[in-house]
C-alpha cells in the first residue's frame, strides 16, 4: 500500500460503477438496542441485497467475526492483511468480513472517501474523526479505533491510502457529482466542532484540493434534529449530474420547511461545475414525526461521556438517505403515509435500477439510515 500525495485525483458520483461497498457490524449499546439485535438483522438484509450486484465488505472484530460470517453467510473472513480464511466457494459477488476493529458502525463517516486518478486507478482518502465534534459536541468520547479505520481498510484490500487526517471531515457531509461539483451544509462543515480554525473560504480550497472538485455548493442546512449538524446526505443527494432530490415537507409550522426552503432557493439559484443549472426534485421526509420510545430508549447502554438520547426525542428521518449500489437503490421505510410515495419517485430517478426498501427503524434509532451505514468502492478503470 502507497500513500499517495498526488493533487491529480477526483471523487467520483456514487451513481458511477463500483467494486463494491463497505459496512461494519453493529455492536455499540449506546447506539443500537438490545445490544444490535434488531440492527443486525437489518443490516444484515441490506449487506445480502447489496451483495446480490457487488462484492460486500462488512469489518467486524473480536466475538463478532464469526457472528457476522455466519449471519452474512460470507465467503472468507479476512483476519490480517495476506490472512484470508476461505469459507466456501466464492460466488458472483463476494461477502468478506475484515477483522477491524471499529468503536461504531456508521461506515460512512470513518471508512475511506475514494478518489480516482487520470489513469483510473482508485485510493482512499483519510481524514480525521473526531466524532462529529470532538470535545465541543461530540457524540462518544472515545473514537480512536473509528480514526484509524479509514487507513485500516486500505492496508487490507492493498488499497493506496491518502493521508488528510489532518482535516476534521466525514464522508456524510460530502456528496459529489462525479464531475467536479460538491453538495455540503453550511450547518456541517462550519460548526465549532469540525474545522474552527478555518474560514469557509479555506475549508472549501481543502475540499476542492482534495477531491479534484471546482465548485462547492453550500446548503444552509439539513435534517432537523440530525445529531450530525446536519449531514448533507440527509437532506439533499445527486441523481446524476445536474440534478438531485432534496428533502421537503409541506407543513409550514415544521421547522423542517424554512430549513428546507432555504436549501432550495441556494439549489435554484446555483449551477453546477459546468455551468448547468440543477434540477431538484422534491422527497418528502415521513408524514408522521420519527420519535423514540420509551422501550427503545430503556434498550440502550450508553458509556460514559457518549451523548444520551431522550424520550420523545425527533429523530432525523429522512428518504433521501437512500444508498446506490450497481443496478441497485436501497432505501428506507418507516411504516409511514410517504413510504411509497418515495418508492415512486425513486423509480422515476432510478429507472434502470431496483429500488429496494427496508424498515429502517433500528438504524434511524442509532441515529443515522442506509446511506451512514454504508461507503462505495468505486471500480477501478483503466
Amino acid at each position: 500500500m502507497r500513500i499517495l500525495k498526488t493533487d491529480s485525483l477526483k471523487m467520483p458520483g456514487e451513481f458511477e460503477g463500483h467494486k463494491g461497498t463497505l459496512m461494519i457490524w453493529p455492536v455499540r449499546p449506546g447506539s443500537w438496542t438490545n445490544k444490535g439485535k434488531e440492527a443486525k438483522k437489518v443490516f444484515t438484509e441490506i449487506a445480502r441485497k447489496i451483495a446480490e450486484h457487488e462484492e460486500l465488505y462488512m469489518l467486524a472484530y473480536d466475538g463478532s467475526v464469526d457472528e457476522a460470517a455466519a449471519a452474512l453467510d460470507a465467503d472468507e473472513i479476512v483476519y490480517a492483511p495476506g490472512d484470508v480464511k476461505v469459507l466456501k466457494t466464492p460466488s458472483k459477488f463476494k461477502i468478506s468480513v475484515l477483522a477491524i476493529k471499529t468503536d461504531d458502525a456508521w461506515a460512512r463517516d470513518v471508512c475511506p472517501t475514494f478518489v480516482r486518478n487520470d489513469d483510473g486507478n482508485i485510493c482512499g482518502t483519510g481524514w480525521c474523526f473526531n466524532a462529529w465534534g470532538g470535545s465541543f459536541d461530540g457524540l462518544y468520547a472515545d473514537y480512536e479505533n473509528d480514526a484509524k479505520a479509514a487507513f485500516n481498510v486500505c492496508e487490507y484490500l492493498d488499497i493506496d491510502f491518502k493521508d488528510a487526517r489532518d482535516f476534521v471531515l466525514e464522508g456524510g457531509s460530502i456528496h459529489s457529482d462525479g464531475e467536479g461539483t460538491l453538495l455540503v451544509t453550511e450547518s456541517c462543515l462550519l460548526s465549532k466542532g469540525r474545522n474552527p480554525e478555518l474560514s469557509k473560504q479555506q475549508i472549501e480550497d481543502r475540499l476542492k484540493k482534495e477531491l479534484g472538485v471546482s465548485k462547492v455548493i453550500w446548503l444552509p442546512y439539513g435534517i432537523y434534529n440530525d445529531e450530525t449538524n446536519e449531514h448533507v446526505d440527509n437532506v439533499c443527494a445527486f441523481v446524476r449530474p445536474a440534478e438531485v432530490l432534496l428533502a421537503w415537507t409541506d407543513d409550514k409550522s415544521d421547522p423542517q420547511y424554512a430549513m428546507s426552503a432555504a436549501d432550495l432557493e441556494v439549489l435554484e439559484n446555483e449551477t453546477d461545475a459546468k455551468g448547468r443549472k440543477i434540477k431538484v426534485r422534491l422527497l418528502h421526509i415521513p408524514g408522521k414525526h420519527v420519535c423514540i420510545t420509551e422501550e427503545e430508549l430503556n434498550s440502550l447502554e450508553a458509556e460514559p461521556g457518549e451523548d444520551e438520547r431522550e424520550y420523545g426525542e425527533r429523530l432525523a428521518a429522512s428518504y433521501v438517505n437512500f444508498y446506490i449500489a450497481n443496478g441497485l437503490i436501497v432505501y428506507p421505510r418507516f411504516g409511514d403515509v410517504n413510504d411509497d410515495r418515495a418508492q415512486r419517485i425513486l423509480e422515476e430517478c432510478f429507472p434502470d435500477r431496483e429500488v429496494y426498501g427496508v424498515d429502517a427503524r433500528p438504524i434511524i434509532v442509532g441515529g443515522g439510515n442506509i446511506h451512514c451505514i454504508t461507503q462505495q468502492i468505486p471500480e477501478v478503470r483503466l
